[in-house]
């Protein structure tokens, strides 16, 4: 399903001396958390289960700015229009092939299951000198329940920004919420961002709670 664009989530870069810039997350409420977005040149990691909102997130990061250029490699799942089909691909071959400041791997746990994880890690070692090079960033899907909790500390490790995708279900409600548990050279927001998928994605609240 195409993600359209979220005019209200752009935000200019505006050059202040001291001050990291930040690529938009195509979230409103995520932009907010985060102070302005992504810090540039970074590796972004958003992890959860297959059904929250996790993939949805990745198209919204992706198409967030009309004119910004991007890269969307799909290992898994249907490959949509100016996507990638990376079904076939070796890590190896998908940095050649990332053009424009915002590119997604949708998703590292097919790479991890397909070529184990020393050569994940490799492919993310590889891709943040890349990313700090052209002051672009990386988002890659991690899917929980299926790694072994010493894969899951290694790829956070290897992350600059880190965000779960929760789900809560109660008997009556189902409860989603976003949670940054580590951005680079800042502290991590000490709030829980609650949000609803929607047929345009994924919407956050722009006020937030104390966890």
């Amino acid at each position: 399903m195409a993600v359209p664009t979220d005019t209200r989530s752009r935000i200019q870069d505006i050059p202040i001396s001291g001050r990291v810039k930040k690529r938009t997350t195509g979230i409103v409420g995520l932009n907010l958390l985060l102070d302005g977005g992504f810090p540039e040149g970074t590796l972004v990691m958003i992890y959860g289960t297959p059904l929250a909102g996790v993939d949805l997130a990745a198209a919204q990061f992706w198409k967030a700015e009309g004119g910004e250029e991007g890269t969307y490699f799909m290992n898994e799942g249907d490959v949509d229009v100016g996507m990638i089909d990376a079904t076939e691909l070796h890590p190896e071959m998908y940095l050649p092939q990332m053009a424009g400041g915002r590119i997604v791997v949708d998703s590292l746990s097919t790479i991890i299951m397909k070529y184990e994880i020393n050569e994940a890690l490799k492919f993310l070692r590889l891709a943040r000198e890349e990313m700090r090079k052209r002051s672009a960033n990386l988002l890659f899907v991690v899917y929980t329940g299926i790694h072994t909790p010493m894969e899951m500390t290694k790829i956070m490790r290897a992350a600059d920004v880190v965000i779960e995708f929760k789900t809560t279900i109660t008997q009556s409600d189902i409860e989603r919420t976003l949670c940054v548990h580590k951005i680079r050279d800042a502290a991590a927001p000490q709030r829980l961002l609650p949000f609803i998928i929607t047929d345009h994605g994924v919407e956050a609240s722009t006020t937030t709670r104390v966890v």
